[in-house]
């Protein structure tokens, strides 16, 4: 049975319209929707479900599917602008929400599935909406119910949460790519069918239920053959784009498929690496072709934009931009660590479970390991140092291609001289002019462009004097402004 199908059977069969759910003939007037996704979100919360539900093409009173002549994707909303957008737009928080079209048996139905709102009231152009009963009402009306939003808890954390319910042996075994899970993992694979659901269950890829088994967000979102099987992770799939120039407004390329992370992360790797410009070099008489950025890097900052995301965040997943010159690693989320202590800090992850069987299958290590690797290569490669950007909901990895140390501005120079000192110290050792000499390739007879980039560093805040009482020069020790 289609997984579409079965939802609007389930949510025909219950007694009436409650809180969460909304049936309709025809209403295409996109200012009623935005009001209704605000309020089935609020209502969805204080009901403890996951979802709310609009429902065009069911009867309110029978829910006897009637089918509709609304085409969501055929309406504007106001100024032309397409009506998803539109919406998406004028919600407050940002919510993610999905609108499915399907056939059932001939007769048109449209579903507007709404994630429930946490601690934050959602509202549509300004103004927070409720369903109370079957009526849509003004939450500022319900100061209760307002409170209740602000007060709930948190939901269960990501990993555990499911993806598809009420599945067969059969529907998810064709769904998840379970010989990879037991390859990445080394373990055996079962010679029966239930030595495989077994081991599944035990890493909490999937749970038994009464009614079948449940795929959960663990095991979809690493191990779905194709992601698009699972609608409320679609957007969760890695973008890869490739540029002309270094604008956006000319994209070429764009990576095919959506595998789930764990399954489909070498192949991920390999296709980015095989999109970057290259350079001949001739070694031993030999021509050799390197890629414009260490590989290893690459895998690090895409590993740690995969695990350090933030699922909560609707609407958005991991990004890879490569452009002319630079290449930029997108993921939704604030970072728990300070972007200066990307390199060096404990591992911190708000997907510790994830992040964890990651490392069992050798995909990635965490902050303070992976990145101090990706920066050393980097320096080998003797590019521009990275530039890690927070904002409030997302974090980025800037990776430049290579620029010669006269073309490089002051902010470059003092970035990279601060990512030295850091790898300096997390070998047990210090900056000195003659190792940032050896980063930045100057020749030892220029020694005072190192001076300067050091001075630069210092009045920047970023490194301090190891020994503030040294008075030589060029053999004084560096480490960084926190060490």
């Amino acid at each position: 049975m289609s997984t579409l199908r079965h939802l609007i059977d389930t949510l025909r069969a219950e007694t009436r319209e409650s809180e969460w759910l909304e049936f309709k003939r025809n209403n295409d007037h996109p200012q009623l929707i935005g009001e209704y996704l605000s309020a089935l979100s609020n209502a969805a919360c204080l009901s403890d479900k996951s979802h709310g539900y609009l429902i065009y093409g069911i009867d309110d009173e029978t829910h006897d599917v009637v089918g509709t002549t609304f085409k969501p994707h055929d309406t504007k909303g106001k100024g032309n602008e397409g009506m998803e957008p539109w919406l998406a737009r004028l919600l407050s928080p940002r919510m993610d929400f999905h609108i499915f079209e399907y056939d059932y048996d001939e007769k048109r139905v449209v579903i507007f599935r709404i994630d429930a709102t946490v601690n934050t009231p959602v509202k549509f152009s300004g103004t927070a909406y409720v369903r109370v009963g079957e009526h849509k009402k003004l939450l500022s009306d319900y100061g209760e119910k307002e409170r209740k939003i602000w007060k709930k808890t948190p939901p269960t954390p990501f990993e555990k949460a499911v993806a598809l319910q009420r599945q067969s042996s059969d529907d998810l075994l064709k769904k998840l790519d379970y010989p990879a899970f037991f390859d990445l993992l080394d373990f055996p694979l079962p010679e029966n069918r239930s030595g495989i659901l077994e081991k599944l269950e035990e890493e909490n890829v999937i749970v038994s239920t009464a009614d079948g088994y449940s795929i959960t967000n663990l095991g979809a979102i690493l191990f779905a053959k194709d992601l698009h099987d699972f609608p409320a992770l679609e957007r969760k799939i890695v973008r890869v784009v490739v540029f002309r120039d270094d604008t956006k407004l000319y994209p070429i390329k764009e990576m095919p498929g959506a595998k789930g992370y764990a399954v489909g992360f070498e192949s991920l790797i390999d296709w980015i690496y095989d999109q970057l410009p290259a350079n001949e070099l001739i070694e031993d008489a030999l021509r050799v072709e390197q890629k414009m950025y260490p590989k290893v890097a690459i895998r690090e900052f895409v590993a740690n934009a995969i695990i350090h995301q933030d699922f909560s965040i609707a609407g958005a997943g991991p990004m890879v931009e490569i452009f002319a010159t630079r290449m930029e690693i997108t993921n939704p989320g604030k970072p728990l660590v300070e972007p200066d202590r990307f390199i060096d800090h404990s591992p911190i992850s708000r997907n510790e479970t994830l992040a964890s069987l990651m490392r069992r299958m050798r995909i990635c290590e965490e902050w303070g390991s992976g990145v101090d690797r990706a920066v050393h290569n980097i320096e080998i490669f003797q590019l521009p140092a990275p530039d890690f950007i927070a904002e409030e909901r997302y974090t980025r990895v800037i990776l430049f291609s290579y620029r010669d140390f006269k073309d490089m501005g002051r902010p470059d120079r003092v970035r990279a001289c601060f990512q030295h000192c850091i790898l300096r110290w997390l070998a047990r050792d210090f900056m000195t002019n003659t190792t940032l000499r050896v980063r930045f390739g100057i020749k030892d007879s220029n020694y005072p462009m190192a001076s300067k980039v050091i001075k630069e560093a210092l009045e920047a805040g970023r490194i301090k004097l190891a020994d503030p009482e040294s008075k030589s020069g060029p053999t004084r020790k560096y480490i960084p402004s926190w060490g």
